[in-house]
């Protein structure tokens, strides 16, 4: 190279180009977040501390407020940033071979998959054992549905909702909701959507304001 640095594997990994997954400090750094991740995966829910310790470990960054169900799949781990408030329900799988950037308040369903790893289309050159990656963003407050699959390079704007079962191969606004395979747009989320659900809020509260005032009457009487 031009600056006389030798370009290492894992340098090639994070910066998208061509590199072999079978290097040494690769497949050390893919043990160490897997095995993370097996002991996260056997640790009970109820201890949340030792939960918090171990993604700590396992991630490059964790917010606040995480949250993740069994079973957790991740390839290394270490390449992975998720923000505060976020929620991942069962079986949710990060190949993080390039850097994935999750936001605050995001919230994943089942079998959710996000996938930065790529494998070239020429058969004799994939054969090789030569792969790549593209990171993946997922901006502030995104609902992902279950079973939806993000493909590398993708970046899905905020507060973005992908519908159960799509596939994203490509960038995605802010404030849409996508679906399909490949997902596409079907609609803006709009303020009549943002009206709709804070009156139904509202009435959660009124109802639930109504039972605590209702327990109180009961209370006083006996």
């Amino acid at each position: 190279m031009s600056d006389n640095k030798i370009e290492t594997e894992l340098n090639r990994m994070l910066s998208g180009k061509l590199y072999h997954a079978s290097d040494k400090e690769l497949t050390a750094l893919a043990l160490k977040g897997r095995l993370l991740m097996e002991k996260f995966n056997q640790t009970s829910m109820v201890d949340r501390q030792e939960r918090a310790k171990i993604l700590n470990e396992m991630l490059k960054s964790v917010g606040e407020g995480c949250w993740i169900e069994t079973p957790f799949y991740i390839d290394y781990g270490s390449n992975t940033t998720i923000g505060k408030n976020f929620y991942a329900n069962h079986g949710c799988t990060l190949l993080d071979v390039a850097p994935i950037t999750i936001g605050d308040n995001v919230m994943l369903g089942p079998n959710v998959s996000v996938y930065t790893a790529g494998h070239p289309i020429d058969g004799a050159v994939r054969q090789s054992g030569l792969e790549f990656g593209k990171s993946i963003t997922i901006e502030d407050g995104c609902w992902i549905g279950g079973s939806a699959v993000i493909n590398p390079g993708v970046t899905i704007g905020a507060n973005t909702i992908v519908a159960s079962g799509a596939v994203v191969t490509k960038d995605v606004p802010p404030n849409v909701i996508v679906g399909g395979n490949p997902a596409r747009i079907i609609r803006e989320i709009s303020q009549a959507d943002k009206k709709y659900w804070e009156e139904l809020q509202a009435e959660y509260h009124k109802a639930k304001e109504l039972e605590l005032s209702l327990l109180d009457q009961i209370e006083d009487k006996q």
